[in-house]
């Protein structure tokens, strides 16, 4: 269905009270009225990040243990960590990362914060868990390389991996154990506190006037008809050069990606072909809406979209140098 095409249906649906769900998160048309001075989660199509899920301590610290531990890498040299830093914005500045051969791998990474957020993981959602997409990205032979008997095999032979397995989890290292601790891990990568959650939390000075003129464009224009719920998006699957080429037509439909933090996660799309995010909100008015956004629609929704960026341990998310 097209945006325009969604926008009528939910103007239609408004007049009978029925609320859609694309994905896991509902919306109303009485959550997309144009912006006013102050906002509640409960009246707008975006809510705030909430906290980090409560989890045991123990299982979070050797989740992180694991995700920068290249025994998971069959070479031993590649780990989560190095295309997802932790440092920055839990992604990294390439448009794609290198495979374990040497050559490109197919998708642009996606930023690890936040992703438990979203309804189904991978650009093509192919994976319902966060345990399953673990467990894939080391099979995979282009990314990690290896197999998860191989990984437990030399994770039990490290005594000091071993205890804290033994503390966390009552036993030593197994496969079930170690995909749910990355798991449990990356459900703590939560950015919460942005400039846009703190607006519709009622800090009515926590928005510009021109972030906010992007907010009421944002809505206005269609795009939150795709970007909703509180990761602003990854909550539904969509079909993407709907007028006009996106980027790579291959494949054809996928996860819509959250904006949460987008500001610092250049390059964009799946293939990562839009290298700022001026060029990446004028592609999608084209392509997605058949728009030409004037210069002043592009700054505000750009002064909009750098609202989003979150903070985690105490700072705020940055674009990698």
């Amino acid at each position: 269905m097209s945006i325009r095409l969604r926008l009528l249906f939910l103007l239609i649906c408004a007049t009978t009270g029925v609320v859609l769900a694309f994905g896991a998160s509902p919306i109303t048309l009485a959550q997309l009225p144009g912006t006013e001075s102050s906002a509640t989660s409960a009246s707008e199509p975006i809510t705030p990040i909430p906290g980090p899920p409560a989890a045991d301590p123990l299982k979070v610290a050797l989740g992180e243990r694991l995700f920068r531990d290249p025994r998971l890498s069959r070479s031993n040299t590649r780990t989560c960590s190095g295309c997802h830093d932790l440092k920055t914005n839990g992604a990294s500045r390439n448009a794609q990362e290198t495979a374990s051969d040497g050559s490109p791998l197919s998708f642009n990474t996606s930023t690890v914060f936040n992703s438990a957020l979203n309804f189904r993981f991978g650009w093509e959602g192919e994976f319902r868990t966060l345990e399953a997409q673990a467990s894939a990205s080391l099979q995979n032979p282009r990314i990690m390389d290896t197999q998860i008997e191989e990984v437990v095999e030399k994770l039990n032979h490290d005594p000091q991996v071993v205890r804290q397995f033994e503390e966390a989890y009552g036993h030593g290292p197994d496969a079930l154990s170690v995909l749910n601790a990355i798991a449990t891990f990356e459900r703590a990568l939560v950015t919460p506190n942005s400039q846009f959650d703190r607006w519709l939390a009622g800090d009515t000075t926590a928005l510009s006037e021109q972030q906010l003129n992007g907010y009421k464009s944002f809505k206005s224009l269609g795009c939150i008809s795709c970007h909703q719920g509180v990761n602003i998006g990854g909550n539904l699957f969509e079909r993407h050069g709907i007028f006009h080429p996106l980027a790579r037509a291959d494949p054809k439909i996928l996860r819509v990606p959250s904006l949460r933090n987008v500001a610092t996660t250049a390059p964009y799309f799946h293939d990562g072909s839009a290298p700022s995010l001026d060029e990446a909100v004028r592609k999608m008015a084209t392509s997605q809406l058949d728009l030409a956004l004037t210069d002043p629609q592009v700054d505000d929704i750009v002064a909009f979209l750098h609202s989003l960026t979150g903070i985690y341990l105490g700072r705020l998310v940055e674009e990698p140098k």
